[in-house]
């Protein structure tokens, strides 16, 4: 499999930007790196990289390249887990990306509930908004995406969905706390804490608040859910997420926003349409839906947290 070490070679300098770097990342001379990528864009028949003044980058045709190679590398992990199976190991990695709320409490139960069965696969989180969740499976960065209102779901095949309220996350004595539901127009009238608006919750917040000539305007706002949960606790503001990303104790409850106000969005697992996944991501994504069905996670609102 020579010809995917050259493609590995290939995203590196695309990543570093420089051969220099990157054949010193790969521990080999620049002139052995240039020398292999030269006589590989002589065998391809085009050029790949642009030769800038301070690095290189990839061209048009390089971009097809490292796309070709990053689909072969995943047809390739897909096999070899498919190999693991009919041995009867089960292996493999599993690469998954998810919105902020799930990472706290719903993906870590998840990972290890999968790991128990199977303690030879690993897994990669990755972090990411909304429309970064997309990209990365368009970019196989990611097998699978677990995302709040995702945006353009031109690639997005979605494997199941879930509804998700929104809801006031707020310390113990908070005058909102007593209501066992709140509305939108209470929470605004408060100072609040908020997302940034590349993410879903903040979408929903911002179209129903304009709907009633409101406008969102946190004192706080931040790329950080986990920031949002405890600066509740430091001053009397109103935050929010959506009910799978909280859970119950630490001096803080959640309320639901009533729906009539900020109508429910929509918590989706998917895959790149037409990709075949393997056999470690397909069992974990079937686990990771039975999981989303279950009653205890579709009508999840903690009183507290």
């Amino acid at each position: 499999m020579r010809h995917l070490e050259t493609f590995r070679l290939i995203a590196a300098v695309a990543r570093a930007g420089s051969i220099r770097k990157a054949a010193e990342d790969a521990n080999i001379t620049a002139s052995a790196l240039n020398r292999r990528i030269a006589r590989f864009e002589d065998e391809f028949g085009a050029p790949i990289f642009e030769r800038l003044s301070r690095g290189v980058r990839l061209n048009p045709a390089g971009e097809l390249v490292l796309q070709h190679f990053r689909a072969q590398q995943s047809d390739l992990q897909r096999l070899q887990s498919q190999v693991a199976d009919l041995s009867g190991i089960r292996r493999g990695h599993v690469t998954i990306a998810c919105s902020q709320a799930l990472v706290p409490y719903f993906l870590p139960r998840q990972i290890a509930h999968y790991r128990r069965a199977h303690p030879g696969v690993t897994f990669s989180v990755n972090v990411r908004d909304r429309e970064q969740a997309e990209h990365d499976l368009a970019s196989f960065a990611s097998d699978l995406a677990l995302v709040f209102e995702p945006v353009h779901l031109v690639d997005f095949e979605v494997l199941h969905a879930v509804s998700q309220p929104v809801c006031a996350v707020l310390a113990e004595g908070h005058p909102l706390a007593a209501k066992t539901e709140v509305r939108l127009r209470d929470c605004l009238d408060h100072p609040h804490t908020a997302p940034s608006a590349k993410y879903g919750v903040r979408a929903l917040l911002d179209a129903a608040a304009k709907k009633t000539a409101r406008r969102v305007e946190p004192v706080v706002e931040t790329e950080s859910f986990e920031l949002i949960r405890h600066y509740v606790l430091h001053e009397a503001l109103v935050g929010f997420q959506i009910g799978i990303g909280l859970e119950a104790g630490h001096g803080t409850v959640a309320r639901p926003i009533a729906v009539r106000d900020v109508p429910l969005g929509h918590l989706l697992l998917g895959q790149m349409k037409g990709r075949v996944l393997p056999v470690a991501s397909r069992r974990f994504a079937q686990q990771v839906a039975a999981a989303l069905e279950a009653d205890e996670v579709q009508d999840h609102v903690p009183s507290g947290l």
